[in-house]
Formats: C-alpha cells, sequence, structure tokens
C-alpha cells in the first residue's frame, strides 16, 4: 500500500505542467489594482495590492503583527498616491482595509491587501472637472498594475483615458493571454461631475469570500515545489521525491533559455570530447544550486537594499557576456588556425591528444585546451546562473517549514536534473560531430562546420546581449 502511495505522488507530480505556479504571474511579482470611484461629492480609491510568494515571505519576516503591518501599509501606500481635481492636489484619507495571506506554492502564503481611500468633499463647479490620478508605489517591481474610472452615487463620466471595467476581476483572475506581458498602467486621467451628497463607498471582499475565490485561482501548485510540503516525510517519500526532483531539472532544462543552442555549438565549435560535456553538467550543477543559495541569502538578509527580481536582469546580461566573450574565444582561434594554413574544420588529430607536443613551434594543444578550459566554464556558468523562480520558492519554505537539509538535497537533485539534460545535448552534439567526421563527406560546409558554430556562438551572444542591455539600462 505504501509503494502503491509513493508511485501516485510521483506520477501525479509527473503529470503537473512544468510551469505550474499557485499564483499566475509568477513568485516574484507585486501586482497591483486601482479603481478610482467618483461617488457623490467625493472620490474614493479602491486599491487591491497582491503579493506573490517570494515578496509575502520578505515582508512577513518583518511584521509579526499583520494587522499593525497592513495599516501601516495602508498608510504607506496613500503617500504614493497622487490625486488631483481641477489642477488642485486633494489629500486621501485610509478609510478601511481587509488584510488577508491566502495560501500559495509549497505551503508558502502569498497577500492580498484591499483598502479603500476617502478625499475631501468636492464642490459642483456646473461642469465637467478634470481629475487626474497616478501610483507611484512599487516603481520597479515586476507584476500587474492596472486603473479603472467608475462612477456612483450620481457623479458621472464624460470621458476616461482607463477603461470602467477591470479585465482582471481586481487581482482575482489574470487573463491568460496577458500574463507574458501584463499592462503596467501607472496613471489615469478623466473628466467627471461629482453627485450631491454622500455616495456609496466601495465595499471589500470579506475574508470568506476572499477564501473562496482564490481557492479556484490556486489549484494549481508545480510538481516540484509541492515535494516541499508534504506532511510526513518518510524515506520512501524522499527517495521518490529526489527522483521527481531530477526530472523537474531535466524538464527546465528544455524550456526557453539555459543555452542549449549555445552548448551544442560550443562543442561542435571546439572539437568537444565526451568528458567536456559531463564536465558542462558539473559546472551547470554547481552554478545553478549556488545561485539559488544566493538569491535566498539575499531574500533573508539585504531584503531592504535590493530585492531579488531586480537581479535577475543583471544576470541576464552576465550569461549574455560570458557567451559573447566564449564566442570570440572560439572565432578567434578558428582564424588562428586557419592563418597556419590549415583548413578550418581540418586540423589534424594530434593536435587534440591528451598529452599534446610542440609542432611547427607551437604547442597547439596546450593552447585549445587552455582556451577550452575557459571556454568550458563559461558556457557552464552561463547555463547555471540564472536559478529557476520556483527553486528559490522550493528553499524559503524549506526555510518557513524548518526543512532546510530536505530542501537542500530537493534544490541539488533539482540542478543535477537540469545538468543532466544539458550534458545530454552535449554528447548529442559530440556523437553527432564525430558520426559525421566518419562519414566520406568533404563539402565545404562540411569541413567549416566548426568555425560555423563558432560563429553561431557569437551570433547567440549578441542577440542576448541586445535582448539584456535593455533591462538593465
Amino acid at each position: 500500500m505504501r509503494r502503491l502511495l509513493l508511485l501516485v505522488v510521483a506520477l501525479t507530480a509527473l503529470a503537473l505542467p512544468v510551469a505550474a505556479s499557485a499564483h499566475p504571474l509568477g513568485n516574484f511579482t507585486v501586482n497591483r489594482y486601482s479603481r478610482i470611484q467618483p461617488s457623490g461629492d467625493r472620490i474614493y480609491v479602491l486599491y487591491v495590492l497582491d503579493l506573490a510568494e517570494i515578496p509575502t515571505f520578505r515582508e512577513r519576516a518583518g511584521a509579526r503583527d499583520p494587522e499593525a503591518y497592513a495599516t501601516a501599509t495602508a498608510r504607506k501606500i496613500g503617500r504614493g498616491l497622487k490625486l488631483s481635481v481641477a489642477g488642485a492636489p486633494l489629500s486621501l484619507e485610509p478609510l478601511r482595509h481587509q488584510i488577508a495571506f491566502p495560501a500559495g506554492a509549497s505551503g508558502l502564503r502569498t497577500t492580498r491587501l484591499q483598502i479603500v481611500y476617502r478625499s475631501p468633499r468636492i464642490e459642483r463647479s456646473g461642469g465637467p472637472l478634470a481629475l487626474r490620478f497616478s501610483d507611484t508605489n512599487f516603481a520597479g517591481r515586476v507584476g500587474w498594475q492596472e486603473i479603472v474610472v467608475r462612477a456612483v452615487g450620481g457623479a458621472s463620466i464624460s470621458s476616461s483615458s482607463v477603461p470602467a471595467q477591470s479585465i482582471s476581476d481586481e487581482l482575482l483572475a489574470y487573463p491568460k493571454d496577458l500574463l507574458k506581458s501584463p499592462p503596467d498602467v501607472t496613471g489615469a486621467r478623466a473628466r467627471f461631475e461629482p453627485g450631491s451628497g454622500a455616495g456609496p463607498v466601495p465595499t471589500l471582499l470579506s475574508a470568506e469570500q476572499l477564501a473562496s475565490r482564490v481557492a479556484v485561482r490556486n489549484t494549481a501548485d508545480g510538481g516540484f515545489a509541492k515535494l516541499i510540503a508534504e506532511d510526513e516525510l518518510s524515506l520512501g517519500f524522499v527517495l521518490v521525491s529526489l527522483l521527481v526532483a531530477l526530472f523537474w531539472g531535466a524538464a527546465h532544462a528544455f524550456s526557453p533559455g539555459h543555452g542549449k543552442a549555445i552548448v551544442a555549438g560550443y562543442l561542435i565549435g571546439t572539437r568537444g570530447r565526451p568528458r567536456d560535456a559531463f564536465m558542462l553538467g558539473l559546472i551547470v550543477t554547481v552554478t545553478h544550486t549556488a545561485g539559488v543559495f544566493a538569491l535566498g541569502g539575499i531574500t533573508l538578509l539585504l531584503s531592504e537594499f535590493i530585492v531579488p527580481e531586480q537581479l535577475y536582469p543583471w544576470l541576464n546580461l552576465v550569461s549574455a557576456l560570458l557567451v559573447l566573450g566564449v564566442g570570440l574565444t572560439i572565432l578567434r582561434w578558428r582564424i588562428r588556425v586557419w592563418r597556419r594554413g590549415t583548413p578550418l574544420g581540418g586540423e589534424h588529430s594530434h593536435d587534440h591528444s591528451e598529452g599534446g607536443h610542440s609542432h611547427g613551434g607551437h604547442s597547439h594543444s596546450h593552447s585549445k585546451a587552455g582556451e577550452g578550459r575557459g571556454g568550458l566554464l563559461g558556457i557552464g556558468i552561463s547555463a547555471g546562473i540564472i536559478p529557476c523562480p520556483t527553486a528559490l520558492v522550493v528553499l524559503l519554505a524549506a526555510i518557513s517549514l524548518q526543512r532546510v537539509g530536505y530542501g537542500l538535497v530537493l534544490i541539488v537533485a533539482f540542478s543535477v536534473g537540469l545538468a543532466a539534460a544539458v550534458t545530454g545535448i552535449g554528447l548529442i552534439a559530440v556523437t553527432a560531430r564525430r558520426t559525421f567526421s566518419r562519414m566520406s563527406l568533404d563539402g565545404p560546409a562540411i569541413r567549416a562546420l566548426p568555425a560555423i558554430s563558432a560563429i553561431a556562438v557569437l551570433g547567440l551572444g549578441v542577440v542576448m546581449t541586445l535582448r539584456a542591455l535593455p533591462s538593465v539600462l
């Protein structure tokens, strides 16, 4: 019976989608929604803050009293909201709030804070008034930012730069087609006429209403992240968990990124050997594991100065520059071989022997070995330097649940799975190159294949760098 249970757990984990997350927009996101509501002779602002698992972990680590945290956060957010009518700035007073911590991935929590702000009374002027609103809170944070304008209680809207209805159901149902490019609306303009007397105040979802609606959204939990939250950790479950973590790591390697084409191009361009492919796997394992723990340390210790998601653009740039440097190195080496009179792709086998020897006063194999070690290190670091956010969630959940040892072995297993996939791609590239070298194919394209691969690696490095630069500038 126990074995059957373990098998069911493993199959269930494997069946779940690899990119599944309890928070649809990702574990790093800080999501905001503002409803500007002219109502009677006042303007109300309903503000909703939706923090994913990692920001919630950071915030809750320094806030033991949820109610005190909610009150302080409502005041802080209010200072970052700018509202003016007919050019005159209006203050916004926090009127009421509701905070909840819905369940997220790996036993971690998310945060949903609802706040209602109220403006002073507005005198009717006999014509439409110009309204301007901007939200300066959480500048630079990744996430959904939406603003709507809707009038009630005798007030009316004549024009508006934003819609009247939320496309995300006030951050409860994010449209799937917009998850990769969420709206980033930080301001709104409108013309409105106030009503007379008091108007209705925006209502907040109760804890019960919120729990039922968020529960529907959070039904998906990644198979890897789910392992850390298991109540009973028997030896059999831990062993199966390691196998599942290996699978998720390998599956993650086949998602966009992690330099699959670059690894293949590098090994072909440098006439790599099988042991080079295994060395790449080892470097990827060490780099990815170290990256997860480094980001975990930043989340825990340096959150006042820097947030983890701000490092991802820089890590992307470092990865791109490493690939660019390796591509330049390989191309320079190929040109040097060509200038010595050896056709591109036609070096003698003795140039690549283990011990190496001098030929014509130059030690070709030693030069290649030195460049090869540097290139392997650069490509390996590039493939593993950007940690999977899910692995970081597992680490934080392990700390929260006091299962650091278990979390460590899961992350290492995940990294090993990632490295195994990268190594497999490398071995396929090496084997394919050797197979072609045994065939009687002597065309110019075949002979120039290593040089073409070097140019491909260089080109990918240039493309990666151009994509990464705008995010850090």
